[in-house]
C-alpha cells in the first residue's frame, strides 16, 4: 500500500511539474519584445524603421516593420508624439492600470493555483483513505464491530419460525464441526422474504449482534454507479474482503435493485445491473469457493429475481416474514413500548386486537404516534385514549377539523356512513363495526371502520358478497332517504366492482364461467407494475364476465336497500346519534337496535 502512494505521489509531482515549464514556456513565448534604449528608439522612428507604437504610462512598446517588436521606457518628451505623428505612426495609448500588482499576478497565474489546488485535492484523499480518489471500484459495505450498538433476538418479536431458522445459521458460524460430522454444509446464501416494515433489516441486525462474527452492511443500490464495470467490481471486492474475515457474514438489502431477471431491461447483455448479477452469480457458487462466507439478502419483490439467484447453492434457504398475527403483535408492542411510561388502563392485548394487517414498523409508528399524543397533551403517561386516536390517524387520516361542511352535506354524509354501519350489522359473517364517524378524515367525509374478530388469511365467497354488500349499504341509503345519488359512493363502487371482477375472474367463484382464471397479467420487471392484462378469451367470454360483474354487484346493492327498508327506524336513529356526536362506536349502534328490534347483537349477526 506504500508503494502504490509513493508512486502515485511521484506521478502526480512529475504531472505538476511539467504543466508549471508548459505554462512558464507559453506566457514567456507569448509576446518576445526587444529592449532598445530611447535613443535608439528615437532614431528608427526617424528613419521610418516604426510601424505602430503602443504608450502606457512610462513604458512604450511596439512594432517594427520588418514584424520585431520592441519595448523601451518612456521619460517625458514633449517632442516625441509629434516626431512620430510627423513619420506616420501609428499611435495608440492605454490608460494606467486599474488594479494593484498583487491582483496583475493573480490573474495571471490563476490557471496555475488551480491546477496546484486540485492536485492537493488528490494527494490528501489519497492520504486519508489509502487512494480514495481511485477506488470507485471498490466495495461500500459498512462492517459492524462488537463495540457498536448491538441489536439481539430480544429486540425482535413476532417473527418466530425466521429466528429459529436464522439461529440454527448462528450455531453454525459458531461451532461449524456439529453439522460437519454428519456430512452437513454451511448454507451459502439465505433470502429474507416479506412485505415492507415486517423486520427483515432488523433480523439481519440481531443475526450480526448474536453471531460475534464479522458483518458487512450494504443496499443493493449501492453495486450501481455511472461508471461501467463499477457494479461488478464492488462485487469482487466485497467478496475478497468477506473471505479475509472468514468466517463472516454478508448482508445485502433490498437485493432486487440488481437481482432481477436478466434480459428484461434496456440495454441487454450489456446493461450494468446485468453485469453486476453475473458477478454476484459467479461469487456466490462459482469455480473459486467461499467457505465461510455466508449471503443474507432481503426483498419485498421475489418475483422479479433472475431464477439463477434462487436456485440451491446461491440462496439456499428462502425465510418468509410475515405480517404479524395477534400473538405476534402483542409481542412487537411489548417490545417498543419498553421505554413508554403507559398509563393503568392501557391493555396491549386489546390494541393487538384491533390492529389487523399491521406490520412491525406500523406498530413502531403507533407507539411513536400515541406518544407523541400524549406529550403535546401535556401528559406524564401514554393513555389508552392516546392509542385510540394514533391508531385513527393512521387508519383513517387526520381530522380536518378547519373544513367547513353545510348541514345538508353533513346530513347526507351521516345517512351514508349510517347505511355502511346497518348493512354491516345485519350481514352475517360480516366484521363487527368498531367506529363510526362523519369527521372529515384524510380525503373521505366520513369513515365506516371496521375490525375483524381473528386474523384471516383466506375469504369465503359469502364473505365477500357480504363486504360489497356493506360497501353498497351507503349508496343504498342515500337512495331510500333522499331518492337522488352523490359523488361520497365513488369509492365504494370502485372498491366493489374490483371484488367482483377478482371473483369472476381471478377466484373463480363464478356460477356461469365456473374455476377459471380469465385475463393474463403482463408485468414488466424493470418497471414491477402490472401495465396490462390480456385478454385469452373470446368476445363471448367477455360479454359473459360483464353480465356476472354486474349480476354480483347489483344482486348485493338490492340485499343492502331490503336490509335499510327493513330496519328504516334503526337507520333513522343512528343517523341523528351521528349528526349529534360526530363519532360513534359498534356497541351504541347495538343499543340502538336493542331498543329498536328488541334483539341483541348476537341475534343481529346471525340473522
Amino acid at each position: 500500500m506504500k508503494n502504490n502512494f509513493y508512486k502515485n505521489m511521484m506521478l502526480w509531482m512529475v504531472i505538476a511539474l511539467m504543466m508549471v515549464i508548459m505554462f512558464n514556456f507559453f506566457n514567456s513565448t507569448q509576446g518576445i519584445r526587444k529592449k532598445i534604449s530611447y535613443s535608439e528608439f528615437v532614431d528608427n522612428v526617424q528613419a521610418d524603421k516604426v510601424k505602430v507604437v503602443i504608450i502606457k504610462q512610462n513604458h512604450i512598446s511596439g512594432e517594427y516593420l520588418d514584424g520585431t517588436q520592441f519595448e523601451t521606457y518612456y521619460p517625458p518628451d514633449d517632442e516625441l508624439i509629434k516626431i512620430l505623428r510627423e513619420h506616420k505612426v501609428q499611435i495608440y495609448a492605454k490608460p494606467p492600470d486599474q488594479n494593484p500588482w498583487y491582483v496583475q499576478v493573480l490573474i495571471s497565474w490563476l490557471p496555475m493555483i488551480i491546477l496546484i489546488a486540485i492536485w492537493i485535492f488528490f494527494m490528501r484523499q489519497m492520504q486519508g483513505a489509502g487512494g480514495k480518489a481511485f477506488t470507485f471500484g471498490k466495495s461500500r459495505a459498512k462492517l459492524l464491530t462488537q463495540d457498536q450498538q448491538r441489536v439481539t433476538f430480544n429486540d425482535v418479536a413476532g417473527v418466530e419460525e425466521a429466528k429459529e431458522e436464522l439461529q440454527e445459521i448462528i450455531e453454525f458460524l459458531k461451532d461449524p464441526h456439529k453439522f460437519q460430522r454428519l456430512g452437513g454444509k454451511i448454507p451459502k446464501g439465505v433470502l429474507l422474504v416479506g412485505p415492507p416494515g415486517t423486520g427483515k433489516t432488523l433480523l439481519a441486525k440481531a443475526v450480526a449482534g448474536e453471531a460475534g462474527v464479522p458483518f458487512f452492511s450494504i443496499s443493493g443500490s449501492d453495486f450501481v454507479e455511472m461508471f461501467v464495470g463499477v457494479g461488478a467490481a464492488r462485487v469482487r471486492d466485497l467478496f475478497e474482503q468477506g473471505k479475509k474475515n472468514a468466517p463472516c457474514i454478508i448482508f445485502i438489502d433490498e437485493i432486487d435493485a440488481v437481482g432481477r431477471h436478466r434480459g428484461a431491461g434496456l440495454g441487454g447483455g450489456h446493461d450494468e445491473r446485468e453485469q453486476t448479477l453475473n458477478q454476484l452469480l459467479v461469487e456466490m457458487d462459482g469455480f473459486e469457493s467461499n467457505e465461510g462466507v455466508i449471503l443474507i439478502a432481503a426483498t419485498n419483490r421475489p418475483d422479479v429475481l433472475d431464477p439463477a439467484l434462487l436456485r440451491p447453492g446461491r440462496f439456499d434457504r428462502q425465510v418468509v416474514v410475515p405480517r404479524p398475527d395477534v400473538k405476534g403483535r402483542l409481542e412487537i408492542l411489548r417490545v417498543h413500548t419498553k421505554k413508554v411510561p403507559l398509563g393503568d388502563d392501557v391493555k396491549l392485548e386489546i390494541i393487538a386486537k384491533g390492529t389487523p394487517g399491521f406490520a412491525g414498523a406500523d406498530l413502531a409508528n403507533l407507539v411513536n404516534e400515541a406518544a407523541l399524543i400524549a406529550a403535546r397533551k401535556n401528559k406524564e403517561k401514554v393513555e389508552m385514549d392516546d392509542f385510540e386516536e394514533a391508531k385513527d390517524k393512521i387508519t383513517m387520516g387526520k381530522e380536518r377539523k378547519s373544513m367547513t361542511i353545510s348541514e345538508e352535506e353533513k346530513k347526507v354524509t351521516a345517512y351514508h356512513e349510517a347505511g355502511h354501519a346497518i348493512v354491516a350489522k345485519f350481514t352475517p359473517g360480516s366484521d363487527p363495526v368498531h367506529k363510526v364517524s362523519i369527521i372529515p378524515r384524510g380525503m373521505a367525509l366520513g369513515v365506516t371502520q371496521q375490525l375483524p374478530q381473528d386474523d384471516k388469511h383466506m375469504y369465503s365467497k359469502e364473505y365477500l358478497e357480504g363486504t360489497i354488500s356493506v360497501l353498497m349499504g351507503g349508496r343504498a341509503a342515500e337512495e331510500i332517504v333522499y331518492n337522488r345519488y352523490t359523488t361520497g359512493a365513488g369509492n365504494d363502487i370502485e372498491r366493489a366492482t374490483e371484488i367482483a371482477r377478482k371473483m369472476v375472474c381471478i377466484w373463480g367463484m363464478s356460477e356461469k364461467l365456473g374455476p377459471l382464471a380469465l385475463g393474463k397479467k403482463d408485468e414488466a420487471i424493470f418497471l414491477g407494475k402490472e401495465i396490462a392484462t390480456h385478454r385469452d378469451f373470446s368476445e363471448k367470454t367477455a360479454i359473459m364476465i360483464d353480465e356476472e360483474i354486474k349480476s354480483i354487484v347489483m344482486n348485493n346493492y338490492k340485499r343492502a336497500l331490503q336490509i335499510l327498508k327493513d330496519n328504516i327506524e334503526v337507520l333513522h336513529e343512528t343517523a341523528n346519534l351521528l349528526l349529534e356526536k360526530e363519532t360513534i362506536e359498534g356497541k351504541e349502534i347495538d343499543e340502538i337496535i336493542k331498543r329498536v328490534k328488541g334483539e341483541s347483537e348476537e341475534e343481529v349477526q346471525t340473522v
